[in-house]
């Protein structure tokens, strides 16, 4: 039998949540049982009170606001241990068209895709600021390079999974985790996917774009920890060579007057040249150790795989027993 569990994160979402769990199935083709979760991360008004009335059938309740990511996770642990062979992840203001469940969950159910993200029409949704809609496609463009997944659409948060790739998913940003999940199933070597899904008219404003600056500024931020996370090597490597180039040209400078007779003139430009070059070395030194500390990471997160694995199997042999 094939459970699929559907988890929606909220913070006080009291306004929207109704509207998204009147339009959730409770049949989809090639699954046999389908069941609702709420994660309720720490909301201050009735969003577990309209959880409980739409039906929900289990509601995960975080004591304290913990952050979109973080609670996005406690929904995968939760999935897990109770015996979801496939969970989806949707949105609590109704973004996502909820009829696309079905076309999301298809290629798992087939057998050819571990991890399906929706692929939005972002040139076509009204709502979002060029900004915004540029901002998307650098973070897709990265996510691209640092995975080597071809995924159009990366920051989309409407995804379905397996059981067994969200036990292998580790999500280390606080702010999102759409990217990160994404790099972390491509450098895992998992079978990742996405399908066009649509969208639906928008019900609030986003919680993740409370500004046009904040929202650059931890986009930047997060697409540039990514880089230093995933691919330490060559981020810092790419900045020691340019410290590198940049500390050529005034050694070719001194090097010119030096040859020229006039050298003892330009010891300003030699000084230059040290540091650029000595800063240039240092950060490749840098990439190198951090790549070493990336392979521990990997090694890490194998590990914890394996007990969850572990403590998976135990809680399903003990239900069987009981």
């Amino acid at each position: 039998m094939i459970k699929l569990i559907i988890q929606i994160p909220c913070y006080n979402e009291e306004k929207t949540l109704g509207v998204a769990l009147d339009a959730l199935p409770r049949e989809i083709p090639g699954v046999d049982k389908v069941e609702w979760l709420v994660i309720d991360d720490g909301s201050t008004d009735k969003t577990a009170e309209v959880a409980r009335a739409h039906g929900v059938d289990h509601i995960v309740s975080l004591h304290v606001n913990r952050g979109l990511a973080r609670a996005f996770t406690a929904g995968l642990d939760f999935c897990v241990k109770s015996g979801a062979d496939i969970i989806v992840n949707t949105d609590a203001d109704n973004q996502y068209h909820a009829d696309d469940i079905p076309k999301l969950v298809a290629p798992i159910v087939e057998g050819r895709a571990e991890i399906v993200v929706g692929e939005r029409p972002i040139a076509d949704i009204e709502h979002f600021s060029p900004v915004k809609k540029f901002l998307q496609k650098l973070g897709s463009w990265v996510v691209r390079m640092a995975s080597g997944t071809d995924i159009p659409d990366a920051p989309s948060g409407f995804r379905a999974m397996k059981r067994e790739a969200a036990m292998r998913l580790n999500v280390f940003d606080d702010y999102t985790y759409t990217l990160e999940t994404i790099i972390q199933a491509g450098r895992k070597n998992m079978i990742i996917t996405s399908v066009p899904v649509r969208t639906n008219p928008d019900l609030r404003p986003s919680r993740l774009v409370r500004s046009i600056p904040s929202y650059v500024r931890r986009s930047l931020f997060t697409i540039v920890r990514i880089f230093m996370t995933y691919r330490p090597f060559r981020f810092f490597a790419m900045l020691g060579i340019i410290s590198t180039l940049l500390g050529l040209i005034p050694t070719l400078r001194f090097l010119y007057f030096y040859f020229s007779g006039g050298g003892a003139g330009h010891l300003q430009s030699l000084i230059y040249a040290v540091l650029f070059l000595g800063n240039g070395a240092a950060l490749i030194v840098v990439g190198l150790l951090a790549d070493l500390i990336a392979v521990n990471r990997q090694l890490l997160e194998d590990i914890r795989w394996r007990v969850r694995d572990l403590e998976y199997r135990s809680h399903t042999d003990a239900s069987k027993d009981s």
